[in-house]
């Protein structure tokens, strides 16, 4: 975990005659304080992300954010590597994040990075050439770790109820699901399981041709036969909760991309998905039309756009491998995951906040 700490001047010590006055009367200047900050980086398989937050009135309210694109992971299912190009792409980025950090004067940072870092065979180089040319120290976590993250981060938009629930992360390059026990002030992992197949590993493990839509069909079929098979033993433990009232909570480009389709919203709003719940047949058949259409109708669509076109039908392949294994009746949708459940962490060690339902604000 790396500490930022504001610079500050050491105050004055007051005489005995009045304080903020020097011998001869003239004013001294008062010490700078600002308030206590936090910053959360989240470099994934596909995305590079940063929240800064600050404790307000009990609650963390974002005051800057950035996020961009970066394809970490292009090209290392099929080399084992990050490329020269995605590690200069990452450090661009993270060079504006290490930017922001220092101007928004961060008390206390987290930044992780996850599956790409984990598999590659130079995520170690990676990771210390941004700490040479950023000052950022990436922590290069385990999918353990991430998943905790994830579910601190975003439990608490979970539908209320008694019926069993999961927790899903559908990333770049690993796909998390955890079966948790929520309640108002915390939250349990039961259960859980990491399976290396993301939108941008199962993109490149099972390409979607775009000449004919037999092909896109066949290969949409082959996608959701990888994921089923990687999600079978999870799903034969998730076998005890059949006819249960089950709930579903998703965090992911995918999941927030789909709800934004479903809305047919003219451009992304976060505060029109996050907290979103969706029926799980819609979802489906958001899916397969997306998994049906060329990669340039896709691209046309407001909410995918150029950027997503080629990876978002792998995240509807295992999206639909969920809901095989977890039929509940509707999906949540959660704009907020892991860089959440980073601040979370830092703002209770800072002892800034207390643990309720929904304490970000953006």
């Amino acid at each position: 975990m790396r500490q930022m700490a504001a610079p500050s001047r050491r105050p004055p010590r007051p005489g005995p005659a009045a304080k903020g006055r020097k011998a001869g009367g003239e004013s001294r200047p008062l010490p700078i304080t600002r308030p206590r900050s936090y910053a959360a980086i989240d470099l994934g398989t596909n995305n590079c992300r940063l929240l800064i937050a600050r404790p307000q009135n009990g609650e963390l309210v974002v005051i800057d954010a950035f996020s961009r694109i970066v394809r970490l992971g292009e090209g290392l299912h099929g080399t084992g590597k990050i490329s020269e190009a995605a590690m200069d792409r990452t450090v661009a980025a993270l060079s504006i994040c290490a930017d922001k950090l220092r101007r928004r004067h961060v008390s206390l940072s987290r930044a992780v990075a996850t599956e790409a870092c984990r598999r590659a065979s130079n995520g170690e180089e990676l990771a210390e050439r941004v700490r040479r040319e950023t000052g950022i120290v990436l922590d290069i976590i385990s999918a353990a770790e991430e998943a905790r993250l994830a579910v601190l981060g975003c439990h608490n938009l979970m539908e209320p109820g008694e019926g069993p629930a999961l927790i899903f992360d559908i990333g770049g390059g690993s796909t998390e699901l955890m079966h948790v026990d929520v309640s108002d002030h915390d939250v349990k992992i039961h259960d859980w399981i990491s399976v290396p197949w993301g939108v941008v590993s199962l993109t490149e493990h099972a390409p979607l041709p775009d000449d004919s839509l037999a092909g896109r069909q066949a290969a949409y079929a082959h996608m959701r036969e990888v994921t089923r098979e990687a999600f079978a033993a999870f799903a034969g433990r998730a076998e005890r909760f059949a006819g249960q009232p089950l709930r579903l909570l998703g965090t992911s480009g995918t999941v927030t991309t789909l709800a934004s389709v479903f809305l047919d919203l003219p451009r992304y709003d976060r505060r029109a998905v996050d907290g979103l719940v969706v029926p799980s047949d819609a979802m489906r058949d958001i899916s397969r039309r997306l998994a049906d259409a060329s990669i340039a109708d896709r691209a046309e669509i407001a909410c995918i756009g150029r950027e997503r076109a080629d990876l978002v039908v792998a995240g509807c392949a295992i999206l639909e491998s969920i809901i095989d294994l977890w039929p509940a009746a509707r999906v949540g949708v959660a704009d907020r995951g892991i860089r959440e459940g980073i601040l979370r962490c830092l703002a209770m060690q800072g002892r800034d906040i207390p643990v309720t339902r929904r304490e970000y604000r953006k």
